[in-house]
């Protein structure tokens, strides 16, 4: 009665396991709370978004309160007769506060670093998009190479499992006479081989574990893998030429380029204005009061200017920087945009490499199924030997290991081409999401 309460048991926590097998997007959603990359991407947008009021603050009025508190002692020595003239205590406080506004009124430097202090909100939104897609893709790798891992090792196994149906075959056959030694030979050096390449798969799966692991700060559990027959779908548009042209657009890396490039010629202009005037407007209140003299209260009102005539040579050099800044500003932004063009004519030469790839190895693993019956039909009828049926199984096995892995590629590449459109969004997720089961 035991025994089968236990495997009742155990069947139960197996499905149990499985039910709760997480999806790619709990996993996603895992690694949006926990992801130190993107935390620092999250606290580095929420600094950028201080610039804006930074560089507003230079263009509006400043007020300071400022004052002193100083009491003076000591003797005050008198010359000639002392009768007459005797010495005299000096002994006074001094009391003196002012507030004082300053408005700037012309200061084009200061514009244009509000401005681009505007850009630079906007580089830092950029930059947090791209770190968006980033974590899509890196989260979608992480856990498809935790499946394609899984895959190869359940193929390993399974090939285990039918090399030692082989391996005890060749003996028992060998024990009769009805075959060599070689047989058995064969069977073990093949069984030897698979055990080997179980120990590889045990440990590349581990090691893609850790790197999932890694990304959501918990270790994975259970994850859902990818059903049986799934059809990918092509991408749409189903040319190059729009992803590519949205590339080139809408990349947040180009995005960012070209929003730096727009900040280097601003840079130019704020620093041509080391040539140009300056105006404030001034406004004080104060007070004074001193024991001898009594209280003093001033007020004032006014402008400030000031007109730069020799700086040494400082402001035309730091303009002469500024266009060499400006002109890598451009460069950069070129290469970026080729950057981004190139990926995405590989990710979308990849999807589609991928879908054909797919449909070949799906016919492939039906024909080397029905090779594998074929050769154990032989070899049980003496046509074929068991080299012939090992070989069988290898090809079998290393036929549904490549088609797993061009699944899970395929599946990449259009998520790729997607981030590399700047259009990748977590709603993408959810097609993907719809393949798996648990």
């Amino acid at each position: 009665m035991q025994k089968p309460l236990l495997a009742m048991l155990i069947g139960s926590a197996m499905l149990t396991m499985n039910a709760q097998a997480a999806d790619l997007l709990q996993v996603y959603q895992q690694a949006l709370a926990n992801d130190a990359t993107y935390a620092s991407a999250r606290a580095a947008l929420a600094a950028g978004q201080e610039r804006t009021t930074q560089g507003r603050s230079q263009l509006m009025p400043t007020i300071g309160l400022g004052g002193s508190s100083t009491h003076t002692s000591g003797d005050f020595d008198t010359k000639g007769d002392k009768l007459f003239n005797p010495d005299r205590k000096l002994d006074s406080s001094n009391n003196r506060y002012a507030l004082q506004l300053t408005q700037p009124l012309f200061r084009w430097d200061r514009w244009e670093s509000y401005q681009q202090s505007k850009l630079s909100q906007a580089v830092s939104e950029a930059q947090f998009a791209q770190a968006q897609q980033d974590l899509i893709v890196r989260v979608s790798q992480a856990y498809f190479d935790v499946l394609t891992s899984q895959d190869a090792l359940t193929s390993i196994q399974a090939q285990k499992t039918a090399t030692t149906e082989q391996l005890a075959s060749a003996k028992r056959n060998f024990e009769v006479g009805t075959q060599t030694i070689t047989d058995t030979h064969e069977a073990q050096a093949a069984y030897d081989l698979v055990v080997a390449q179980e120990f590889a798969a045990q440990s590349d799966l581990e090691v893609k574990r850790a790197a999932l692991q890694q990304i959501i700060g918990q270790p994975a559990g259970s994850l859902a893998t990818l059903r049986t027959g799934v059809k990918i779908a092509s991408p749409e548009p189903a040319a190059m030429e729009p992803w590519v042209s949205s590339a080139e657009q809408q990349n947040y890396g180009v995005v960012g380029a070209q929003l730096n490039v727009e900040i280097a010629k601003r840079e130019i202009t704020r620093q041509r204005a080391g040539h140009l005037p300056t105006l404030d407007l001034t406004a004080s209140k104060g007070r004074d009061s001193t024991t001898a003299v009594g209280i003093n209260k001033t007020n004032s009102i006014g402008v400030t200017w000031s007109v730069p005539i020799f700086s040494g040579f400082a402001v035309t050099s730091k303009v002469r920087e500024s266009i060499a800044l400006e002109d890598k500003a451009r460069n950069d932004l070129e290469a970026t945009r080729r950057a981004a063009a190139q990926g995405a004519r590989q990710a979308y030469l990849g999807v589609n490499s991928g879908l054909a790839q797919v449909r070949a190895l799906e016919a492939a693993e039906v024909s080397s199924k029905s090779a594998l019956e074929s050769n154990k039909l032989g070899y049980q009828v003496g046509v074929r030997i068991n080299i012939d049926v090992l070989n069988a199984q290898r090809q079998l096995y290393s036929t549904q290991r490549d088609l797993s892995r061009a699944r899970y590629e395929t599946l990449m590449n259009g998520l790729r081409l997607k981030s590399a459109a700047g259009s990748l969004k977590e709603a993408d997720l959810a097609p993907i999401n719809a393949l798996l089961q648990n």
